[in-house]
């Protein structure tokens, strides 16, 4: 699969939800980086923070779990993935390359996940939604991205932030 999408070729689509009856928080990105969709993996990119992430704060190297598995601890422990936009056009992986984006159904967030708690968009382009996801009535965050493009935050200063929202949902 290519993950550019020029005009005149359709539209890149996004990945389906990682969510469970039992989730509580929702992590939303804003669209897969072409590693992901290439993989069709949430997260992907070999130097994305995502995994390492979560792997210290579950105490669980989940990269060394085949993704199948990522996903089955993801939704045991209560956390859901999926992204802002379901579709766009974009060269590259950057998301200020998106154009065209077509808005996942953020105000169905909780038919989807009827026990959710509450949302955290992981980095700016997600929390460009976050009146959607505000409307929902629950807490909403805005995560440091884990992009490896978001150099300005050290690994340590991620996790934190991450480990405050994850904390406060019981998700540790």
């Amino acid at each position: 699969m290519s993950a550019a999408a020029p005009d005149g070729d359709p539209p890149l689509q996004g990945l389906a939800p990682v969510v469970a009856p039992g989730t509580r928080l929702m992590v939303l990105g804003s669209f897969p980086g072409e590693a992901s969709l290439r993989a069709q993996q949430y997260y992907g990119h070999p130097r994305n923070h995502f995994w390492p992430i979560l792997s210290a704060l579950w105490s669980v190297d989940l990269r060394a779990l085949p993704y199948a598995r990522r996903l089955d601890e993801v939704r045991a422990r209560g956390l859901g993935l999926w992204d802002v936009y379901a579709s766009c056009r974009r060269e590259g992986s950057l998301d200020s390359a998106i154009e065209d984006a077509r808005l996942n159904d953020l105000p169905g967030l909780l038919r989807i996940a009827p026990g959710l708690e509450a949302v955290a968009h992981n980095g700016g382009e997600s929390a460009r939604s976050m009146p959607l996801t505000r409307a929902l009535g629950l807490p909403v965050y805005r995560l440091p991205s884990t992009s490896p493009a978001n150099a300005s935050w050290s690994f340590e200063r991620k996790l934190a932030a991450w480990r405050e929202v994850f904390g406060r949902h019981g998700l540790l």
